[in-house]
């Protein structure tokens, strides 16, 4: 998020243009996003332990992990409506502070309500800092290396799916689920130090005068035929990769897999190939459209689906990073479209499609782990297939406005 002036960026630049001001930028884009919600889906390579700890089935420990997708659906709402009047590195500094206390609490949770509860707290402060990250971007990054930046937060968002989660079954493993919680909110704090020293380098945002009202604004968004089509698409993206990486949990510790509680955290290196491709959706965007990265995107994680349903451990694995890869571009991608998509109000526009995000995600634990529980792991993946297939219809009606259509 640092800024070079423009003599230095051009003295700079190497020959292949880029600059490694742009690149420090994009590390710490990254690294903030990773540092912002590595607590999201961490949790989830210690389900099977958190299981047993409260004693209670997949589906009601899946929902109360992913209550968090809560907490971030009510915060992207919230956030987004009053972007317009929050100064975005203050907010950002507090809801990563903040965000260390649920972390903390959570390590002596006494029952399963109380973990819940911390969890949507946890995914309140969670949602708020990405919120404001994403418009914080919006704002500060021109038209062409906007989706850049966009493709590094999610690519730091990729990180925290594979570190988050080794990092939380090597935690467990060694030292017990308490130590596991503190030590996450120590990384929490290290995300705030990151963000006093790299936003307070640019010059402090101040809200900026709208001539719409953020009820208005938020109306119009909903009645903008693309914008509505994206933020489905979000909810259905979050739908399938809570769908299948909260849930093969259980599969692959059952038999015949059966995985001990290490072997399940290097599972997670599933992620690996995200973190490189997740890079490149900027670019491809920028030379293919939207639609058809999308629709590709999609593609790919479709054809992982019937993968991890064999029994052997190298197929389940080779459809897990199919599923990774197709759902982060695609998330990438619709992010990047959204900022570019709302003409004013980008910060309500990002929190919209960020609650839709969070939402589907929530619905995802609870309809697919009840799919899970009754009638098993073929028909929670088959629910998961529905999902991208909504989506790929969906992808039709995105469509960037034009010129004259923006100064209307």
């Amino acid at each position: 998020m640092t800024e070079l002036s423009a003599p230095m960026k051009a003295q700079a630049m190497d020959m292949h243009g880029h600059s490694p001001g742009m690149v420090l930028r994009s590390l710490i884009i990254g690294l903030t996003a990773f540092l912002t919600v590595v607590d999201l889906f961490a949790t989830q390579a210690i389900l099977p332990s958190l299981t047993r700890h409260y004693n209670v089935t997949p589906a009601a420990m899946g929902f109360a992990v992913n209550a968090s997708t809560m907490g971030m659906a009510v915060a992207g709402l919230v956030v987004g409506f009053l972007s317009p009047h929050i100064d975005r590195r203050l907010g950002i500094l507090l809801s990563l502070v903040l965000l260390a206390i649920p972390t903390t609490l959570l390590a002596s949770a006494p029952d399963l309500t109380t973990f819940t509860v911390l969890r949507v707290l946890q995914g309140l402060c969670m949602a708020s800092a990405f919120a404001l990250t994403l418009a914080y971007l919006g704002e500060q990054c021109s038209s062409m290396d906007a989706g850049g930046a966009f493709a590094a937060y999610i690519t730091g968002n990729v990180a925290s799916n594979l570190i988050g989660r080794l990092v939380s079954a090597a935690v467990v493993d060694t030292l017990g689920l308490a130590s596991n919680f503190y030590f996450f909110a120590m990384l929490n704090l290290a995300g705030a130090v990151l963000v006093y020293f790299s936003i307070s380098r640019v010059k402090p945002m101040h809200a900026m005068p709208t001539t719409q009202s953020p009820f208005a604004a938020t109306v119009a968004h909903w009645q903008n035929p693309s914008l509505r089509a994206a933020f489905a698409i979000g909810f259905c993206i979050l739908f399938a990769f809570i769908g299948t990486f909260t849930f093969v949990n259980f599969v692959l510790v059952r038999p015949p897999l059966s995985l001990g509680r290490m072997e399940l955290g290097f599972v997670y290196f599933v992620f690996a190939p995200s973190v490189v491709t997740t890079l490149f959706a900027g670019k491809a965007v920028a030379r293919l459209g939207t639609r058809p990265v999308i629709w590709a995107a999609l593609a790919v994680a479709a054809v992982g689906l019937p993968l991890m349903l064999s029994s052997h451990l190298p197929h389940v694995l080779t459809g897990m990073v199919l599923v990774g890869i197709g759902t982060f571009f695609a998330q990438a991608s619709a992010t990047g479209f959204v900022g570019q998509a709302a003409s004013g109000n980008r910060g309500i526009a990002s929190g919209t499609y960020l609650a839709c995000y969070f939402l589907g995600g929530m619905v995802g634990s609870a309809a697919l782990g009840q799919l899970f529980d009754r009638f098993g792991w073929a028909t929670c993946v088959a629910g998961v297939g529905a999902s991208l297939t909504i989506a790929t219809w969906l992808t039709v009606q995105l469509k960037l406005p034009t010129t004259e259509e923006r100064r209307q």
